[in-house]
């Protein structure tokens, strides 16, 4: 026993002695274009398989969206590094601000605040037209964490035509039902500047103070990440952009693949919880992975590993490259 436990150490050690030199070496570039739909240029990061420049294949894409307050670099940070090299996929990493990833009801300062169309059409445009991407439905998956769970589960239900699996870490899935009942009771919502002159002026210098990280001129501070406008002007506009109406009004067979999921200590696990209860009582198959943590990037950084195994196997069953299990006909 004790030498069969000797050799599963030291097969485990060699697997990871092999695996760390591909993971140490993972390749993050970074893209700037110009986007129509918001107009003006924004980034994403992109990892390209390791088999990339040595073949000719076409390869499927996974979408990952960042959260509030974050930026195109934020998945990078949280365990892409890691996870990417074990799988031949093209993991895209775009940057959207302070959106929550909607086409504004209502713009101001003179701009353009379609930010759906930015990541459906202008995001994915480029990168499908730059790279070798499996360029349908098929080949294309779409996830998120906070925000940009909110966004990925929102993006997949109104375009299920684009994406065949949609995933959400910790998502605020309810910011659309939220929004839809604010409008509808005329709440209004809570100013969170600072009460007091001098600490709100020093709120708006931070607001201000743009991030070198982030490098996109005019676009790179918090005031200037954050839309001018509302993203919902009736409750129609809000309910149009809610994950939990959605999901019931598309057909069975045009559902995409839906994984969600949640720490334990995360306060938005009550929402995830209440989205997968609108599941059960429809009948719509999903996976959910509830494990410790919090609203935080330690967390994120575990369980993208968890969603990216499942999505790579979604796009692999779609196109054909896994056994498909066949429902017995009545």
């Amino acid at each position: 026993m004790r030498a069969q436990t000797l050799r599963i150490v030291l097969l485990a050690a060699a697997l990871c002695a092999a695996a760390a030199p591909s993971w140490a070496q993972t390749d993050i570039q970074t893209v700037a274009f110009f986007s129509e739909s918001v107009g003006r240029t924004t980034k994403y990061n992109i990892v390209l398989p390791r088999s990339y420049d040595s073949s000719d294949r076409s390869y499927p894409v996974l979408y990952l969206l960042h959260g509030l307050g974050q930026n195109y670099q934020a998945w990078g940070r949280q365990g892409v590094r890691f996870y990417a090299p074990f799988f031949e996929i093209i993991i895209v990493m775009p940057d959207a601000g302070n959106s929550w990833y909607v086409n504004w009801a209502q713009s101001g300062g003179g701009q353009k605040n379609n930010w759906e169309d930015h990541i459906v059409r202008d995001v994915v445009g480029h990168v499908d037209t730059h790279y070798r991407t499996i360029a349908r439905r098929e080949g294309r998956a779409i996830n998120g964490l906070s925000m940009g769970g909110y966004g990925a589960l929102t993006l997949g239900l109104r375009h299920p035509d684009l994406f065949v699996s949609i995933g959400s870490h910790s998502g605020a899935l309810e910011y659309g039902r939220g929004n839809e009942e604010r409008i509808r009771s005329g709440t209004q919502t809570r100013d969170r500047r600072p009460s007091s002159p001098v600490d709100q002026a020093e709120w708006e210098a931070r607001r201000r103070r743009p991030n070198p990280e982030i490098g996109i001129e005019g676009f790179s501070s918090p005031a200037e990440r954050t839309p001018l406008g509302q993203p919902f002007v009736s409750a129609v506009d809000a309910a149009q952009y809610d994950p939990f109406a959605l999901v019931r009004r598309i057909p069975r067979d045009q559902l995409p693949h839906i994984y969600i999921d949640c720490g334990t200590d995360d306060g938005l696990l009550d929402a995830a919880k209440a989205f997968i209860q609108v599941l059960l009582d429809n009948d719509i198959p999903f996976d959910f992975m509830q494990m410790p943590g919090g609203h935080n990037p330690g967390y994120w950084t575990q369980a993208i590993g968890h969603s990216l195994s499942i999505q790579y196997e979604v796009m692999q069953r779609a196109l054909g490259r896994r056994p498909i299990a066949v429902r017995p006909q009545p």
